[in-house]
């Protein structure tokens, strides 16, 4: 249209900008005067959501648009579902966890499931999601988190449990033994439980309906089922993102790990169950609650514009940020040792962070830690 015509000098500016960016001082200023720019803000927003909500043809023929309200390109008709329209889903309508209210019979609802996700390998997504779902049972609330790795396995060494790992989620799918047989309860975190990933079997022994009857399972046992998706979006990443009510989107400083979240976004928002049944009617359901959560932050660095900063990243990814954790030698150490960081208490910086980062899921107010430089002393200036 004409509209998009005028358009095409600031659009080609802007892809040209997120094409051909090295993390150096020059490109993060012209990241920066970019988004200052009204009109070339406005251009990487129409691209963004473009991507980031793609249109969904409707049982009527119809093409409807992204949330934004951006027009996007239409879809394939075979994308549209991951279930077949002939799918009797076992887990119960997203809408029961968001209802604030009780039952009649005051029956528990089933837990809410978290997906912690990136497209970037790499970035500290089962570092937070081991300190995430910790922290969560340390507030008193009963936690699962399942490793979706198929082959790669890593949770499970996070935990320190890798030598108490018998059955799998994969052993449980194919019936070979129970889910409370497969699950490993922390020996030191009281309320926290795992369900380990194969390390022999393919991504292909997941299927669709084994995964939800898991899943179901797990939420009338815990309030909350905390998924760790591989990177990308591969298979494991597909089934993890389908079935979540809320995606923590993990990300690092720097540009190749932002775009690729970005395109994570994208999926959560047009591929998972919430998404293909609408807000809309009386059988509506609310959009997967969608946060970002910045990893190996360094403030002295983002100050140099050696990286990116936290508004750069909230201005390119559109997503209300619930932690940012810093950079810190203390997360490798928890890591060969097997203890979730967030365990080593408040007076350490990035366990600060993470443990805020709970406390603004649980709907506290917390400010930012951590995300501003310390000054450097007179003495280190001269002794290094």
């Amino acid at each position: 249209s004409g509209h998009h015509q005028t358009n095409i000098p600031e659009m080609t500016n802007a892809l040209r900008l997120l094409n051909h960016l090295k993390s150096s001082p020059t490109v993060i200023r012209s990241i920066k005067n970019a988004l200052s720019n009204p009109t070339r803000r406005g251009a990487c927003a129409r691209y963004a959501s473009s991507h980031r909500n793609p249109a969904v043809i409707t049982s009527g023929g119809g093409v409807t648009v992204g949330t934004t309200g951006a027009p996007s390109l239409p879809v394939q008709q075979h994308h549209r579902q991951f279930a077949s329209p002939s799918h009797s889903f076992v887990l119960s309508h997203p809408s029961t966890v968001d209802d604030n209210s009780t039952t009649a019979d005051d029956v528990r609802k089933r837990g809410r499931i978290v997906c912690i996700t990136s497209g970037k390998g790499g970035v500290g997504k089962t570092t937070s999601a081991a300190s995430f779902a910790t922290g969560l049972a340390l507030r008193g609330h009963s936690t699962c988190v399942v490793d979706f790795d198929i082959g790669l396995r890593n949770l499970d060494i996070h935990l320190g449990v890798e030598r108490r790992v018998i059955f799998d989620i994969v052993h449980v799918l194919q019936n070979e033994c129970t889910l409370n047989q497969a699950l490993i309860a922390d020996k030191k975190v009281k309320g926290l439980s795992m369900l380990a990933a194969s390390q022999t079997r393919d991504k292909d022994s997941l299927t669709l309906e084994g995964v939800e009857r898991v899943l179901s399972e797990l939420a009338d046992k815990f309030d909350y089922v905390i998924l760790d998706s591989p990177a990308g979006i591969e298979s494991g990443a597909r089934h993890a993102m389908y079935f979540c009510d809320d995606a923590i989107v993990v990300t690092n400083p720097e540009m190749s790990s932002c775009r690729d979240a970005d395109k994570m976004i994208g999926f959560v928002s047009s591929r998972s169950r919430r998404a293909e049944i609408g807000d809309g009617g009386e059988n509506g359901c609310m959009a997967v609650s969608q946060t970002l959560l910045i990893t190996r932050y360094d403030p002295a660095r983002a100050e140099a514009e050696e990286s990116l900063s936290i508004s750069d990243m909230k201005d390119l990814l559109g997503l209300p940020v619930i932690g940012v954790i810093p950079e810190s030698r203390d997360v490798l150490t928890c890591t060969n040792l097997g203890t979730p960081i967030i365990s080593l208490g408040d007076e350490n910086s990035a366990a600060g962070a993470y443990m805020d980062m709970v406390d603004r899921f649980l709907g506290h107010e917390k400010e930012l830690r951590f995300v501003t430089s310390e000054p450097v002393s007179f003495f280190k200036r001269i002794f290094g």
